[in-house]
């Protein structure tokens, strides 16, 4: 399917044909376990989607340097957006399940704190909110953010908020906005970023900013 709808465009493309980000991935092709499906709980998922995306693209705003695009990995399926230092980075280790090391290099070139939303998997068997510095801070781990809900998950080694504890909120967008917030400024201070330079008032998503 996917090379047809790119030879149609005059694109060719190679195509890996198999899970990232998983240890021993079964290629697409061949998997026969993976094939239920239930409408209701994608449809649960896709909602929760929209809201995450309309939530982390306020956050977006608050930003004057390089920033993602509020965007979903293929890997993890996490939504994510990640802010930019602009200075560069160690080299990363590597040794991600199924990812290729000079993939990861490239996207932990720079400094980054990255913030997203994960159906969760793993030591997290929970959706769940997650926060990370790469590199990460010396004492960032220590931090206390908001809310009460959220900690550092030592295995994963980033800051993590449970989805329910979101959904449940009296006011759940500044419940998330206070976790992006908070575990941003931890990597932000303790990282010495520029953040005069970097940082500006909360804005309006998709308005330009009045200068």
């Amino acid at each position: 399917m996917g090379n047809a709808i790119t030879d149609a465009l005059g694109v060719r493309a190679k195509f890996n044909g198999k899970p990232n980000e998983v240890p021993d991935p079964v290629p697409f092709a061949t998997d026969t376990q993976h094939a239920s499906y239930d409408a209701e709980a994608v449809t649960r998922f896709w909602r929760a989607l929209v809201e995450v995306d309309r939530v982390l693209e306020i956050f977006r705003t608050s930003f004057l340097g390089k920033v993602s695009p509020v965007h979903l990995f293929w890997g993890s399926f996490d939504m994510a957006v990640t802010r930019f230092s602009g200075r560069v980075a160690p080299l990363h280790p590597g040794g991600i399940p199924a990812l290729p090391d000079t993939v990861t290099r490239e996207a932990y070139s720079h400094e980054v704190s990255s913030a997203g939303f994960w159906p969760g998997g793993g030591p997290v068997d929970y959706p769940a909110f997650y926060s990370y510095a790469y590199p990460a801070p010396q004492g960032f781990a220590q931090q206390k953010v908001m809310p009460d809900a959220a900690f550092f998950h030592e295995k994963l080694s980033e800051f993590i908020l449970p989805y329910d504890a979101v959904r449940t909120a009296g006011d759940p967008d500044e419940t998330l906005l206070g976790f992006l917030e908070s575990t941003y400024e931890a990597a932000a201070r303790l990282g010495g970023w520029d953040r005069k330079a970097l940082e500006c008032a909360r804005g309006l998503a998709g308005v330009p900013r009045p200068m």
